[in-house]
């Protein structure tokens, strides 16, 4: 903008206005020839008008606004962040692989975009204080002087809404069906994968309960076989055990059968044959009746200390309640003792004092 020192006057353009043409330009820029004369920046809507050196006055009020709601934002952004962690944990998790096989992770979140029933949404008030603060001084802008000079805008360059809207229209529906696409694709894959996982364990459930049935179907006949192997063995050991006895019985009752009087007679002089009274008596009773008397005797012996020591210690206490009397009596005899001469002191003390009274009256009469 060129200015010259002039006298103010009105503005006025290079060209006379015009009214803008209905020529539709081309949706690309690629497509419309170049300007060779360039774009004015004075047109860019993009620029910031005013002057770039005056600070930016920012109320109490509006900076508190902002910290409200970028403390709203983080917040926000907190709660998006914990409902997605609480998400992918409530996600169902693959079973365990049976022996023998193993589990391979398989890449399936390429276009994934989380699907809401509503958008996120903030609630912002607020409310006009009874005293605000003084507004801000206006900036001081001088009077201008000289002469403006203005360019003329290229109907060319004029935004058309319709033209400019319709590509990116497009794209954005575009993209909005292929992730809608994208997320059903992803959503009938998941629910084939979890049906196939339930068959899957279906038929390993099924498939473990076969060997566990053919298991118990063979420890069952194992441990049969072991009891009738078991049963005949034993079956064996007593049959020979009994012939052996059978034997052993017929070979003594051959051997013993003329040593029989002759064992008696030898038992009977051994002493081997007694008389169980008599034994009784020699061995339980004799026994017993010494140990009770022993017993009953030291019983007196405990009951005789028993005496001597309470005798002792009556007879201990006794001499102490006399020998407690005795100073008892001996402090009552002082006491009186003292009691009297205090008494005989007061008498004398009385009796002066009686004598001096009577003495003072005589002089006086």
């Amino acid at each position: 903008m060129a200015m010259t020192q002039q006298a103010p006057q009105a503005f006025q353009y290079a060209s006379e206005p015009q009214a803008v043409g209905t020529k539709r330009r081309a949706k690309y820029r690629g497509d419309e020839p170049e300007d060779p004369m360039g774009l004015n920046i004075h047109t860019d809507r993009r620029v910031v008008r005013g002057n770039t050196y005056a600070a930016q006055v920012v109320t109490q009020n509006a900076a508190r606004e902002l910290d409200r709601l970028r403390m709203e934002n983080e917040r926000a952004i907190k709660r998006d962040v914990a409902r997605k962690r609480l998400e992918a944990s409530a996600r169902p998790k693959t079973p365990p692989p049976i022996p023998g096989r193993s589990h391979a992770d398989t890449m399936t979140d390429t276009y994934l975009e989380e699907l809401s029933d509503r958008p996120v949404e903030v609630d912002v008030d607020t409310q006009t204080e009874a005293h605000l603060d003084r507004p801000p001084s206006p900036l001081f802008v001088p009077a201008k002087s000289g002469q403006d000079a203005a360019s003329q805008v290229d109907v060319r360059e004029i935004f058309d809404f319709d033209a400019e809207v319709a590509p990116l229209l497009e794209v954005l529906v575009g993209k909005t069906l292929q992730t809608s696409m994208l997320e059903v694709m992803e959503e009938e894959e998941l629910a084939a994968i979890r049906r196939r996982q339930d068959e899957f364990e279906e038929e390993r459930n099924a498939e473990l309960m076969e060997v566990q049935r053919l298991e118990a179907e063979a420890a069952r006949k194992f441990a049969e076989k072991k009891r009738r192997v078991n049963q005949e063995r034993e079956r064996k050991r007593l049959q020979a055990e009994l012939k052996e006895k059978v034997a052993a019985r017929s070979f003594a009752k051959a051997y013993l059968a003329e040593m029989n009087a002759t064992v008696f007679g030898d038992l009977e002089k051994e002493g081997a044959f007694y008389d169980p009274v008599k034994k009784e008596i020699e061995e339980v009773f004799l026994p017993w009746l010494f140990d009770s008397a022993v017993q009953q005797s030291d019983q007196t012996a405990v009951a005789e200390n028993l005496a001597d020591d309470l005798l002792k210690s009556a007879l201990a206490q006794a001499i102490k309640l006399h020998e407690e009397a005795e100073k008892k009596k001996a402090a009552l005899a002082a006491e009186a003792e003292a009691k009297r001469k205090q008494e005989e002191l007061e008498a004398t003390l009385k009796a002066e004092e009686d004598a001096k009274a009577t003495a003072e009256t005589t002089e006086d009469a």
